[in-house]
């Protein structure tokens, strides 16, 4: 592996200081803690980084022996979207929940107390909060992320969000902008296109943007997403009318700009993932994400290689490149300066205690139990119940491995509880393994799926008694002799679920 210039070089080193790349274990490899020591300014973790708060804690204090201000960023959106606890899946609600609560010091407690823990395991850039406006139902990667459709809602939360986790010493990242709400294509996979008019981008996308801007938000992640109104060659990522024209010196925001994974598809499958990360400097971003699928040392010389060859090829200024760096110095010189400034926990929401009185409470729990809605009414079964769980292919956001559903409650509750996981309508291998037991069905975003359904109608046609459980975006009409609708599929929303399901009292 040959590289072009020392590494002591200005020029390498700002190449090295915008990339936020990532890597495999759960201790830092000796490659990444000798690119910090060069100048690397941020590292990304995912969940296959972390197996419990203390590791992560030490991780990150080896990686601050080799740099003090180092940028530790996660994509920990709470809810669906865990990194933190992905294997137990989340102690907070997402943003979904948050959103059909609609009380703003709740969201922004929740942020708080999430950020809180963050900081306690040395964690201080979240890529949060989703600022999307999930206007069309159909969305294949938003959904659950989303506070609602409605951008006045959006909005509210998104500033209440970023003032929660800034508050704890993290820095919020704001995403996905201009906004992703309004896509049928996931980024991940392909390049999704927004053909909406330049009015309708203004009254619907940017208006949580600019909520967040307001609010302070450190950072915010463009989106790989294509917007012809705005520019109708290149995603938002790499368009300079779009990061630099719009988020720049429209909407007046200094802070830093992320992008989205550059693996992705939308960009990797269309640009490379070298090519795109210099038009993506160019076009304004500051720090480029990268190491989602891509964590190797390799990736990350491959990177800092390209960028030292467009300045020098005067593809990419000097300047520019330089300001970039500056900006991700800057924001991890604020982190190291609220670092350890706010330690004890969250204000606690739920009845009978006043916001603000710093007493530590489940508050992920108490905004789950606040978000669910109940339709109809049902004696709460006293017995074991079979549980069907109508499995969709997890997002690659969201992850196959975080488990969801209510079967774990369930079974606490009432012991002799079993379960299975279906993949289509299997109404006659469900009930043939239900046997005498109740029914609880379990389905996530069956308004997408009309295999689920399917599955519903023929469980409710042989069985009324079926209790169903939609634990996505619960667009399809409720049905069953109980419907419980938690707005998203974290571990405390099946708790709740199951607390209503069988009447079991609030502790």
């Amino acid at each position: 592996m040959t590289t072009l210039v020392s590494t002591t070089d200005t020029v390498t080193r700002d190449a090295l200081a915008v990339l936020q790349p990532g890597f495999t274990g759960t201790t830092a490899p000796d490659w990444l803690l000798r690119r910090v020591g060069e100048g690397l300014a941020s590292v990304g973790l995912f969940g296959r980084n972390i197996h419990s708060p203390e590791q992560l804690a030490a991780l990150t204090a080896r990686l601050r022996a080799e740099r003090d201000d180092v940028l530790v960023a996660i994509d920990e959106e709470g809810g669906d979207v865990t990194r933190l606890e992905v294997r137990d899946g989340s102690s907070f609600p997402g943003n979904l929940a948050l959103g059909s609560v609609d009380d703003v010091d709740l969201t922004r407690s929740v942020a708080r107390e999430l950020g809180r823990r963050l900081a306690e395991c040395g964690v201080n850039l979240n890529w949060a909060p989703s600022a999307d406006v999930n206007s069309n139902p159909g969305n294949p990667v938003i959904g659950v992320r989303s506070f609602g459709s409605a951008p006045d809602l959006v909005a509210r939360h998104t500033a209440a969000y970023v003032e929660g986790l800034q508050a704890s010493g993290v820095a919020a990242c704001t995403k996905h902008f201009p906004g992703h709400g309004d896509t049928a294509v996931d980024s991940h996979l392909a390049l999704p296109s927004i053909d909406v008019d330049l009015d309708t981008l203004h009254a619907r996308e940017l208006v949580p943007f600019r909520a967040a801007i307001a609010a302070g938000s450190k950072s915010v992640m463009s989106a790989h997403i294509l917007l012809p109104a705005l520019d109708p060659a290149r995603p938002a990522t790499l368009s300079p009318q779009i990061l630099t024209g719009l988020l720049r010196q429209e909407l007046g925001y200094e802070g830093l700009i992320v992008t989205d994974g550059m693996e992705m598809d939308a960009i990797a499958g269309t640009y490379g993932i070298e090519r795109g990360s210099v038009l993506a400097i160019a076009a304004g971003a500051d720090a480029i994400c990268v190491g989602g699928g891509l964590a190797d040392e390799d990736t990350v010389l491959r990177l800092r290689d390209a960028l030292v060859t467009a300045v020098r090829a005067g593809e990419l200024s000097e300047e520019r490149l330089a300001d970039a760096a500056a900006r991700v110095r800057a924001l991890a010189s604020w982190t190291r300066g609220v670092r350890g400034a706010v330690s004890e926990p969250g204000a606690a929401v739920q009845e009978g205690t006043a916001p603000g009185t710093g007493v530590s409470t489940d508050i992920g729990l108490a905004a789950a139990r606040r978000a669910v809605r109940v339709t109809g009414a049902t004696e709460p079964p006293a017995e074991p119940v079979y549980v069907a769980a109508f499995t969709p292919v997890a997002n690659i956001a969201v992850g196959a491995e975080t488990p969801w559903g209510v079967a774990a409650e369930l079974s606490r509750i009432l012991p002799g509880t079993v379960t299975d996981t279906y993949g289509s309508a299997a109404v006659d291998e469900v009930l043939r393994a239900a046997g005498e037991r109740r029914i609880v069905a379990v389905v996530r975003d069956e308004h997408r799926h009309a295999w689920m359904g399917e599955a519903l109608d023929g469980l409710l046609a042989a069985r009324p008694d079926t209790i169903v459980v939609e634990m996505g975006l619960p667009e399809a009409q409720a049905r069953g002799a109980l419907h419980v609708a938690t707005y998203g599929a974290a571990r405390v929303c099946g708790i709740a679920a199951a607390e209503v399901v069988t009447g079991t009292p609030k502790v």
